[in-house]
């Protein structure tokens, strides 16, 4: 038997630099999109740090999520996240209990446990090797968390929001699932990049979950989606963003290419291998495509919300994509039960 399932729908950005356009155009972008999700009915908008990568301009999310959730008025906007091995945590909480406290109840805290750049950047980032193993993640995420609570045993860190932001952990592995388990806090998985893992490391987060923040585990999914009039049509708003993402595992990131320079790339047979790694589990197509994809992965996954994302590389695109996925979830996705 087969019902249509309502789930909470989320947007993750990462203000992505044109191969024609500059770093003001792509954050210009990214308000705009910003500002049509909450129209739209997008639950939370977020941001993603990476450094060093010229096809990214959302390096320090806390100041971008200031001039966002300024532009906006009801949406949720956070990180997506922030990379704590890069921030000493009191640096961390400060920024986030200003955000916090200039947007009431509107405001995410995201954090990962990898620098999200390479090592010579961390290490310029952090100055210190101190923070960079993931060993002290757990000691750094009480510590920032007591901060941002008030604990008197902590450093104050002012200012302090009487709301504080909402603590995600992010993970594309087992480890912060379990961590997010055991503190009861919600968890964003990254099946965007890593969509082998996404079971596991589901299965480890509900496995290891202990009532804490949340009563009951509260798991998200951020997944590529690209739709499109035809499924011929996404592929090749696709490929840009296939194509940007190769050449930063190559070694040689460069801002995202024209859909009719990917489409003239030739793929060599282990690149293409690459590509259909980074689709699997992924929504791409047309509507009805999209829909399905969707609905089986919400059916399989059983999670609570959806996040969506994309590197389609003109605006007018992305908002068209993004819109129709609001439509398609919005009538419900199909799933068995």
């Amino acid at each position: 038997m087969t019902q249509t399932s309502q789930i909470p729908l989320s947007i993750l950005d990462l203000a992505p630099v044109s191969a024609a356009a500059n770093t003001t155009e792509a954050l210009r972008n990214t308000t705009e999109l910003a500002k049509q999700a909450e129209t739209w009915g997008y639950k939370r908008f977020w941001v993603a740090e990476h450094h060093n990568m010229p096809a990214i301009a959302s390096s320090t999310p806390a100041v971008l999520i200031a001039h966002l959730a300024a532009n906006t008025s009801t949406i949720r906007v956070g990180s997506g996240g922030v990379m704590l091995p890069n921030h000493a945590p009191l640096v961390v909480a400060e920024q986030f209990g200003t955000l916090a406290a200039l947007h009431p109840d509107r405001i995410d805290l995201g954090l990962g446990r990898a620098p999200g750049t390479d090592g010579r950047t961390a290490l310029a980032l952090r100055r210190t090797q101190q923070g960079l193993s993931a060993e002290d993640f757990p000691a750094e995420l009480h510590q920032l968390r007591s901060m941002l609570l008030g604990d008197p045993e902590e450093l104050s860190a002012v200012p302090r929001a009487d709301v504080p932001p909402q603590v995600w952990l992010l993970g594309s592995s087992g480890f912060s699932a379990q961590l997010a388990g055991m503190l009861g806090l919600p968890f964003a998985f990254a099946h965007h990049f890593s969509g082998a893992n996404t079971d596991a490391a589901l299965a480890l987060y509900r496995q290891s979950f202990t009532p804490g923040v949340l009563d009951k585990p509260h798991a998200m999914l951020t997944v590529n989606t690209v739709v499109a009039d035809t499924v011929e049509h996404a592929e090749y708003l696709s490929r840009p963003g296939w194509l940007a993402f190769l050449s930063l595992r190559l070694g040689r990131p460069q801002a995202l290419p024209t859909p009719e320079d990917a489409a003239r790339y030739q793929f060599s047979p282990a690149e293409l291998d690459f590509v259909e790694d980074r689709k699997f589990g992924q929504a791409m197509g047309d509507v009805d495509t999209v829909r399905r994809q969707l609905g089986e992965l919400v059916e399989r996954t059983k999670v609570d919300e959806l996040m969506v994302t994309n590197q389609v590389y003109g605006l007018a695109d992305r908002l068209r994509s993004y819109e129709l996925v609001k439509d398609i979830v919005a009538e419900g996705l199909p799933v068995r039960v």
